[in-house]
């Protein structure tokens, strides 16, 4: 949130594997300036815990810009939905799919298709000049620049939302398409993206998500299946599916 709000511009300029951590550092950016061979992606989910540092927050916000950006071309009389993001639960969705299942973008365009880079970030070829560029992108932005504002009406589901996609999750579970532990996992995750133990659709602050965030993060790092992952990733440096 330092980097996102920061009086300065921030440009991230990311390579190789960029996941879990990093690609949260990177989505905090104003920019991002990736190498087009970039790996990214929120991949926290395989070593029994979820984002915490701000990523189900950003991701939410992204799939609610695109969502946004999807019913803006819809004329007002076609579209489904009253408000022009499609209401809460679609972003909500969107945002779980992308987390829930750890996706990797296995290039910095794919990355812009799973909205780990915004429309507006830049690829470039060459590894070997990607920093000066990301510096210049930086100095650019520099003149005139003004800090974005944290957004404190954020549209959720609540209660509805959460319901829908846990019946979901107990239909992977039944198909065993998920693990027994992945199925815990994925369950908090949708509490968070629906906004916490909100009876009734509302809209809730940025910080109140990253409080959710951390939170279900607590509560996974001290599961013993949890533990179990992360000990089995540093170990063999693959997941464990327990």
């Amino acid at each position: 949130m330092g980097l996102r709000y920061s009086a300065k511009p921030v440009v991230a300029a990311p390579f190789g594997l960029t996941l879990g951590g990093g690609c949260e550092v990177s989505m905090g950016a104003d920019r991002i300036v990736a190498h087009a061979e970039l790996y990214i992606g929120l991949v926290e989910v395989g070593v029994g815990v979820i984002p915490a540092g701000g990523g189900c927050k950003e991701m939410l916000l992204r799939c609610g810009d695109a969502m946004q950006a999807k019913f803006a071309k819809i004329p007002p009389q076609a579209r489904w939905a009253k408000v022009i993001d499609g209401g809460p639960f679609p972003k909500v969705q969107m945002a779980f799919e992308t987390i829930a299942f750890a996706k990797i973008a296995t290039s910095a365009k794919e990355g812009q298709e799973f909205r780990y880079l915004r429309p507006t970030d830049k690829i470039t070829l060459s590894r070997d000049t990607l920093i000066s560029e990301a510096k210049q992108e930086v100095l650019t932005m520099a003149k005139g620049y003004v800090p974005p504002q944290p957004a404190d009406k954020i549209l959720v589901p609540g209660r509805g939302g959460f319901y829908a996609l846990k019946s979901a999750i107990e239909g992977f579970r039944a198909r065993n398409m998920i693990t027994e532990h992945d199925a815990v996992i994925v369950l908090k995750l949708a509490h968070v993206l629906s906004g916490g133990d909100r009876p009734v659709a509302g809209t809730v602050t940025e910080q109140q998500l990253l409080d959710l965030e951390r939170e279900v993060f607590l509560q996974l790092v001290g599961m013993e299946k949890s533990q179990a992952r992360m000990q089995n990733m540093l170990m063999t440096g693959k997941p464990l599916r327990n």
